[in-house]
């Protein structure tokens, strides 16, 4: 062991040229830690609220935290002896694969794809995932988001339960297999983006609860447990630093943010514009895309802020929803009550809640969003929120038959905004995706109960227990072929290649305007205004749609028996 002379930093640290490891925890509140290196033990010293220590060792060697005669994981491991309570192991990013020539992608560009490692394929590995990215980019696909990758509990589960952010979950490989993945992900030309949660931690392995519960606000809960101090720099530290290893150590596109609504104090956006200012000072040759998930649809901080590129769309998503299935309960109360009205203000606007009072609603929420262009929305039809927190999971397409699905389809990936579909969408899969984890005694039961009393407001239903393999197999969108799943898949791919052939170039080109008209009941026209051209569709509910402007030409046509179809057409400057 050897005097440490680094300024503190959270976790092991490979210094340059030499066999040295820099360690260091912030535990305002305890005397004395201990470091466990590979047998050997050292008290740490304390300087201000760090313990820190510098120590010779290779990559591999096992390490922990002693407090108070308990050792415990580092809480920013890179890499797990095993689950959550297991020893962490020492890793040097400078094993892992580094990009070769990839210089990331236009966001404009982005046409996304959800999915989940732990059931995107039978394997539920990222090297099985990896051998299906060819497959994917070929049909058009120009991103990758993965569903949270950290460490949490057990071996299944969708990730939002992490515990050891820094860590990848094992059950998906190592962190070598990751920055494969990456690698070859982007040789195909799709970014990758990861989903951060930074908003709260998972209830089973919680190490900062034992090393430093200094790191949570006492005074405040969120809806999945304790707050996050976001007020001290040592903590905001933690998670600016879990950035820069997605970005630069893995070489990741981007960073989808869970709910950053609790990050903070209500209406708070200063970690979400410090992160941002952070990431742009990282200077990594290419673009990087940060997208909030913002219950509070708060919208200037998207367009302020450097490298924030877009937000979820929910609003688009509960139009659409209760536009097919007429479903009413929940929070898709205030959008059945006009929900094509919701769509055509979603068209024009991105956000449906703009702050203004709504039927069904307890309170407005929102600010104006129209004076953003439409590359700062991610729309979607399905994601993992709004199938997985149905009781059993049920996709759009199970809800309501292929035949209106195929044009709001078409709605998605033809319109301006950027669209990302779940995975197996793109093939019609009818399979669910329902809420899975892997506790044990006490912690299982509680889940189990819990999930059965969310859905008061959802029809009876028997609500699948989550700690069942079953649940987690019968998830799996791609282990049953739909008898319509090449059809699906050749539809995908042409509306992809349109996209990528007409839209795009007008996304890039630099949007000037918007022209968005209710025609009738469930009829409308949008027309959106681009420096190198316009691009307009006519989307109907109620029969064949109607002509374009005498000044565009017709790119794509659809109607269906249900009386829905689409009509779009782009136009020349």
């Amino acid at each position: 062991m050897k005097e440490y002379a680094e300024t503190p930093v959270w976790g092991a640290r490979k210094q340059r040229d030499t066999d040295d490891w820099s360690f260091g925890l912030w535990a305002p509140d305890a005397d004395e830690i201990t470091l466990h290196l590979d047998g050997r033990q050292q008290v740490m010293a304390k300087s201000g609220g760090w313990h820190v220590a510098t120590a010779a060792a290779e990559q591999g060697i096992l390490y922990g935290f002693e407090r108070d005669g308990q050792v415990f994981p580092d809480p920013a491991s890179h890499w797990q002896d095993g689950g959550v309570h297991a020893l962490s192991k020492l890793l040097d990013p400078a094993t892992l694969s580094q990009p070769a020539g990839w210089r990331g992608r236009d966001w404009r560009s982005a046409v996304i794809m959800e999915l989940h490692v732990g059931t995107f394929t039978r394997d539920g590995t990222l090297k099985a995932a990896a051998r299906r990215m060819a497959e994917i980019a070929a049909m058009g696909f120009t991103g990758i988001e993965l569903m949270p990758l950290g460490q949490f509990a057990g071996n299944r589960g969708w990730g939002y339960d992490v515990v050891l952010p820094y860590a990848v979950h094992p059950a998906y490989g190592t962190p070598h297999d990751l920055a494969d993945f990456v690698r070859i992900a982007q040789t195909h030309g799709l970014m990758v983006i990861v989903d951060a949660v930074y908003n709260h931690f998972g209830p089973e392995g919680c190490v900062q609860k034992q090393l430093c519960p200094a790191f949570f606000d006492e005074t405040r809960e969120t809806p999945w447990g304790g707050a996050i101090d976001f007020d001290r720099p040592e903590v905001r530290q933690f998670f600016l630093d879990n950035a820069t290893m997605w970005l630069r150590d893995y070489g990741v596109d981007g960073l989808r943010l869970d709910a950053v609504h609790q990050i903070g104090l209500p209406g708070d956006t200063a970690f979400l514009r410090t992160l941002a200012d952070h990431v742009d000072k990282l200077d990594l040759g290419r673009p990087v895309h940060l997208v909030p998930e913002d219950e509070r649809n708060l919208a200037d901080y998207v367009i302020d802020a450097p490298n924030m590129r877009a937000q979820w769309n929910d609003d688009y998503h509960h139009a659409v929803h209760t536009l097919l299935t007429g479903e009413s309960f929940s929070y898709y109360a205030p959008f059945a009550v006009d929900p094509f009205g919701d769509l055509v203000t979603a068209m024009r606007d991105g956000q449906v809640d703009q702050g203004q009072e709504r039927p069904g609603q307890h309170e407005p929420r929102g600010e104006p969003s129209n004076h953003l262009p439409p590359e700062c929305f991610v729309n979607s039809n399905q994601t993992h929120d709004q199938i997985g927190n149905r009781a059993r999971g049920d996709r759009l397409i199970s809800l309501t038959g292929p035949g209106q699905v195929r044009i709001v389809h078409a709605l998605l990936a033809l319109a301006p905004f950027i669209p990302m579909f779940f995975m197996g969408e793109e093939e019609g899969s009818r399979a669910p995706f329902q809420f899975f984890t892997d506790f044990d005694g006490d912690l299982a039961r509680a889940v189990s109960e819990g999930r059965k009393s969310e859905f008061p407001d959802f029809a009876n239903e028997d609500v699948p227990d989550p700690n069942e393999k079953s649940t987690f197999v019968n998830s799996r969108p791609y282990d049953a072929l739909e008898d319509d799943a090449a059809e699906w898949r050749e539809l995908t791919t042409h509306l992809l290649n349109l996209r990528h052939e007409h839209v795009v170039p007008l996304l890039i080109s630099g949007w000037k305007s918007e022209q968005v008209e209710r025609l009738s009941g469930r009829s409308m026209s949008a027309r959106w205004i681009f420096e190198d051209g316009a691009l307009e569709i006519i989307f109907t509910m109620e029969g064949p749609p109607g002509s374009l402007g005498r000044d565009t030409r017709e790119i794509y046509y659809m109607t269906d028996d249900s009386g829905a179809g689409i009509r779009v057409g782009v136009s020349e400057g």
